[in-house]
């Protein structure tokens, strides 16, 4: 097989170091489930679901636990109870605070895995949960699949957080596929909960249709509008979720490059500054292969694209189409998590092959459909000029292969969570392993943290912040800046750490809002309306100096069930 150095010695791309600054990984606790999905709920827990698994992770009956919190302060995990298949879902926050799963696996029969039901209609509600420990109301999983489902079944859906609330779900399949098929495919869209006069109904999608067979897992962001980007195959849309609309196809990705699954590259939402709040979106890595290819012809040794492009979504950025820049190394199946400073942490995956279980051509050497796993990760640094914006200086290297199924997110102590990684469908360990198969199944988790939290070095503390804030709303932070850092740029960021989910972090968001500062007094002005920011849970992030605080959660809106009516007030915008 060939190696990774190999690949990196063909690179003609080199970076020069740029002062950031510097990263390190500890390893901390076992998780007992394999978190494909993660979703950072509150400063002490995290929600996660796996597929179910003999999972080392138990109920209290001793049956495998396929869903569980994650607790921040022990590093360790406890169960939570399921009903249906969570495997392979997405979802988000709605406005009331209820985190919502949507879709999953179809029924997985085997013995001693536990006793799930078909997911791929489900609908999973938490919370609120409010209690530092996860045990008060609210810490449970609540389903009811005889009446509580989705209109369609939908495996490898996408699910935005959307102005008034609610949910934009989108696409997937009927079954697991690698490559999605018209028999199969979910081309449509359906909200939660379902808007007036569209209940039992979904709305046909055109774009998912012409991006077939890569259109699972769509990339899809609400912009500044109200409007919905969507990235599938190598091409993108906006779409009108209020005249059910197609508005505008944007160039395809350049150079043949798709990011779709199974080709699997990232694509991630830039922060959002006032006043005009432009939106500029990155799409990178992925595959330069055509979407033709069958899995006969795919090898795990594809070496995958190193090509990292961006757009503005305003009337001229389009024009001026993508802007293409290139990565340090290929990279397939990668995470993306906005720091709150704005610039894009990457890492995870590997640096050729696809996503998906073991069914390309050489995948039996192996048990996966990749190869050379990556281990050091990327910054990218957003607001720097083309050419300057990407580079490993400072970012280290895990020893621990994070392919298939691994997970990264935000906390609120300011660093990464990285947890998960399982490209078999089976556990795979020193036990369970007759084939010497590569990459096993990975409980382990690792905390990846910047030198100013590893050092306990100085940086802001936020001492009290509001609760809740409406709309355009001020209110006040006290907060306390270290001499050290108080000469630099002062920002406040808020944001959504996203559902994460096989290189995809939806609804992940940060908009950086307008404040000032007298004394340890800084007052905050929100979002102006739900289009900036969805109504819903946010946390509050103080960057002085490039240099971030713990962060705190706040409501945005008045915490009404969905769907909310307008709240806030327009404003003028430039975002398509």
């Amino acid at each position: 097989m060939r190696s990774t150095n190999l690949f990196l010695s063909l690179l003609p791309f080199v970076r020069l170091a740029m002062a950031q600054n510097t990263w390190s990984f500890v390893q901390q606790g076992n998780s007992g489930i394999i978190p494909l999905e993660l979703i950072t709920l509150s400063p002490t827990l995290a929600l996660m679901y796996d597929r179910p698994y003999v999972n080392p992770l138990k109920l209290p009956d001793g049956e495998p636990a396929w869903a569980g919190l994650w607790h921040f302060d022990t590093n360790t995990a406890t169960p939570l109870r399921t009903i249906t298949n969570t495997f392979c879902a997405s979802g988000g926050f709605i406005s009331n605070g209820t985190h919502v799963a949507v879709g999953g696996q179809p029924l997985d029969a085997i013995p001693g895995w536990g006793n799930a039901t078909d997911g791929t209609m489900g609908i999973r509600l938490f919370g609120p949960c409010t209690s530092a420990d996860g045990t008060g109301p609210g810490c449970t999983v609540f389903e009811d699949p005889a009446t509580l489902h989705l209109v369609r079944t939908r495996w490898y859906p996408t699910a935005v957080r959307i102005a008034d609330g609610s949910l934009f779900i989108i696409g997937g399949s009927d079954i697991l596929t690698t490559f999605n098929a018209p028999d199969i495919a979910q081309n449509n869209y359906e909200f939660f909960p379902p808007r007036a006069g569209e209940a039992g109904t979904v709305r046909d999608s055109k774009f998912l249709n012409d991006t077939l067979p890569a259109n699972l897992f769509p990339r899809s962001m609400m912009l500044p509008s109200g409007n919905i980007l969507m990235i599938a195959n190598n091409q993108s849309v906006i779409y009108d979720i209020e005249t059910n609309t197609e508005l505008m196809r944007l160039p395809e990705l350049p150079n043949g490059v798709r990011i779709g699954v199974p080709f699997d590259g990232f694509a991630q939402l830039l922060p959002l500054s006032p006043p005009l709040y432009e939106p500029t979106v990155i799409a990178c890595g992925g595959s330069n292969k055509p979407d033709t290819i069958t899995l006969e012809e795919m090898s795990v040794n594809d070496v995958a694209s190193t090509q990292c492009q961006r757009i503005t979504l305003t009337a001229a950025g389009v024009a001026a189409g993508w802007e293409v820049d290139h990565l340090p190394e290929p990279r397939v199946m990668a995470e993306t998590v906005i720091l709150p400073s704005g610039d894009v942490y990457i890492l995870n995956g590997a640096h050729s092959g696809y996503s998906g279980y073991p069914s390309v051509g050489d995948s039996g050497a192996t048990g996966t459909n990749a190869a050379n796993p990556a281990t050091q990760g990327i910054m990218y640094k957003s607001t720097l000029p083309l050419g300057q914006r990407i580079t490993q200086s400072g970012i280290p290297t895990s020893p621990i292969p994070r392919m298939y199924h691994s997970a990264a997110t935000l906390t609120a102590k300011g660093n990464i969570m990285v947890a998960a990684s399982n490209p078999h469908p089976f556990v795979l360990d020193a036990d369970n392993n007759p084939n010497n198969l590569s990459f096993p199944s990975e409980y382990r988790v690792e905390y990846l943290s910047p030198d100013f939290i590893t050092n306990n070095s100085p940086r802001p503390v936020i001492s009290k912040s509001p609760s809740q804030l409406a709309f355009n709303a001020q209110g006040t932070i006290t907060v306390t800046i270290p001499a050290s850092l108080a000469a630099g740029e002062l920002q406040v960021s808020l944001m959504d750490m996203g559902f994460v989910t096989h290189g995809w972090h939806a609804g992940s968001r940060l908009v950086f809002l307008e404040n000032t500062l007298s004394g340890t007094t800084l007052t905050i002005t929100a979002p102006p309306n739900g289009n900036i920011y969805p109504p819903g849970p946010a946390w509050i992030y103080v960057v002085a100096d490039g240099v971030w605080s713990e962060g705190v959660q706040i409501m945005i809106g008045d915490g009404g069930n969905p769907p909310r009516p307008a709240q806030g007030v327009p404003v003028t915008i430039t975002s398509l």
